[in-house]
């Protein structure tokens, strides 16, 4: 598969090999080998000092994660890590980033890695590491982090960094904010969304004095749209607002769903906390098409009203981003997922915008996109 379209600057910037496991949060903590099974679906903003900062999710993995006719997984405690087993005859492996438990009557899952974040700031463009920020690694704090902390999306609203997480264990499958500052020295502030959750998006900006997010539930039960409809039933990208966010509502209208006649976004989900142009709020999501265990990854985008988010003014059908297998030839022995690109970051960057993506759930993909793209 290759890029649909071609942009001057596109190229991966941080991979798995770049992360020094002996700065890790679990360094020491477990007695098993760990490795870095991606560096990847990084958030985005921009320091006061005109730097970039890429909030990088590390998915820390045990390296033999089946030993003595049982499957591991990594939990943090409050009196530290641990390593729990369960049967291999319980287990289904196939996926390499997890393994799903039989015979509870619903679907139960457990991961072999660890995610926690890493703040690693970027030059202005986007394109050179300036520091790895090990000492400001955001691990897991609270019960309901003990599977690890995912996929950052940071905000800038009022000189005030928002940045929303997914959080794992077997409690809940939350949504956390985390608040800063200066974008490097983080403040959890708890949960915000209690339940399955997994690309909550605050824009970037206030509407009427409220704060305004992205959201996407999740659910094993979708009801059909009329036969005729143009939406297809499953997924989809919702609105929620705040006084404060921390208490959210939901939004009474739809936002961006999926539409009936491609599977191409079958399944889709938000990307970018939306900016607000001149011409309305620029969102990036990402749609997945069905295929073999993960699906094929790529990202869209729309424009959405200013004063009424759930209004689209403007989109596109055809991908601004796909998987491009020539970045990532150089890491080819570590790749275990093809086809999936997911953007997670952007920044203001003159003519054009900066784009932050996880390519191949391995490594972080910077992305040049001129603002034209989007007339």
């Amino acid at each position: 598969m290759t890029t649909s379209t071609q942009y001057a600057v596109d190229r991966i910037v941080l991979i798995p090999d770049d992360i020094d496991l002996s700065r890790s949060p679990l360094a020491g903590a477990i007695e098993a080998e760990t490795y870095v099974l991606g560096a990847f679906n990084p958030g985005l903003t921009r320091l006061d000092n005109g730097n970039l900062l890429m909030m990088v999710r590390i998915a820390e993995a045990l390296r033999e994660p089946i030993y003595d006719g049982q499957v591991h997984a990594i939990r943090w405690a409050q009196d530290g890590y641990h390593l729990d087993a369960w049967p291999l005859e319980l287990a289904d492996t196939a996926d390499p980033r997890k393994f799903m438990l039989r015979g509870g009557g619903w679907k139960i899952m457990a991961l072999t890695s660890l995610s926690w974040l890493l703040p690693v700031e970027m030059s202005s463009d986007g394109l050179e590491v300036i520091a790895i920020h090990y000492d400001r690694a955001i691990a897991p704090q609270r019960d309901y982090q003990c599977y690890g902390v995912e996929d950052a999306r940071i905000t800038k609203v009022g000189g005030r960094y928002l940045m929303t997480t997914c959080s794992v264990s077997p409690e809940r499958h939350s949504t956390t904010l985390y608040s800063s500052a200066d974008a490097l020295d983080w403040t959890l502030e708890g949960i915000v969304l209690d339940h399955q959750n997994k690309d909550m998006l605050i824009f970037e900006g206030t509407i009427d004095g409220e704060y305004w997010a992205q959201t996407r539930p999740l659910g094993d039960l979708y009801f059909a749209y009329p036969p005729e409809s143009e939406w297809r039933a499953g997924p989809s990208i919702n609105l929620a607002r705040s006084p404060d966010a921390l208490h959210w509502k939901p939004h009474d209208l739809p936002g961006i769903r999926p539409h009936a006649g491609t599977v191409a976004t079958a399944r889709i989900g938000g990307g970018t906390p939306p900016v607000l142009t001149s011409d309305g709020w620029l969102t990036l999501w990402h749609g997945v098409e069905p295929k073999e265990i993960v699906g094929i990854y790529r990202t869209y985008w729309s424009l959405l009203d200013r004063d009424d988010p759930s209004k689209v003014v403007r989109t596109d059908h055809k991908p601004l981003l796909e998987a491009n297998p020539a970045l990532t030839r150089p890491i080819e022995d570590q790749m275990y997922l093809r086809d999936v690109v997911f953007t997670t970051g952007i920044a203001d960057h003159g003519d054009s915008y900066v784009v932050a993506s996880g390519e191949a759930d391995l490594a972080c993909r910077i992305t040049h996109i001129p603002k034209s793209r989007f007339g």
